[in-house]
């Protein structure tokens, strides 16, 4: 019996590192980056959520703003950091954040996760785009509003406190960005 054998000859292509590694896609890298937009990049591990605003430019890429689920802390929300209220927080925070920036629109770069309606990334979307942003979205991938607040986690956990912190945590985010707001227009 032989060894199977791989691709050999003098026209075998060797496909980028990257690539090889599942790390990137990039055909659908290559779609985002001719849209000349930034790229909203979602990011899930099984801790916490990462949302950042990227730029590509021939030299690379940069990062703009960041927001991380672990930052919630600081607004008083101890919940979780990876589940579904979290990640719409996080959209939230990164929302305020890329607006105080200066940045209104961009466009979703979810990676090689898959995208399952419903799921934390569109959670995160959800929190962007309820913060001001304009970024292309069919709203049927968003969780229904009970796995948002967290109500769903707080009937499993008999918790009700749950989603009463995720409300005063929204408000605490909102409310700076109004509070900054009005003050800029006093000022200005």
């Amino acid at each position: 019996m032989g060894r199977a054998r791989g691709p050999r000859g003098p026209t075998y292509h060797v496909p980028f590192r990257r690539r090889r590694e599942g790390k990137t896609d990039y055909r659908r890298r290559l779609k985002l980056l001719f849209s000349k937009k930034h790229r909203v990049v979602v990011r899930k591990s099984n801790r916490y959520i990462r949302m950042q605003l990227v730029s590509t430019d021939r030299f690379g890429d940069k990062t703009l703003v960041t927001a991380l689920s672990s930052e919630l802390m600081e607004y008083g929300y101890d919940g979780g950091k990876c589940n579904c209220p979290a990640a719409y927080l996080t959209g939230l925070l990164f929302g305020k954040r890329a607006k105080e920036a200066g940045f209104d629109e961009g466009i979703l770069d979810i990676g090689l996760i898959s995208p399952v309606h419903g799921s934390n990334i569109y959670a995160a979307l959800k929190g962007a785009v309820d913060s001001g942003l304009t970024i292309p979205h069919d709203p049927a991938v968003f969780p229904n509003d009970e796995r948002i607040t967290g109500n769903r986690i707080a009937a499993f956990l008999q918790k009700p406190d749950i989603a009463d912190m995720f409300h005063a945590v929204k408000d605490k985010i909102t409310s700076e960005k109004e509070m900054k707001k009005g003050i800029e227009e006093t000022a200005g």
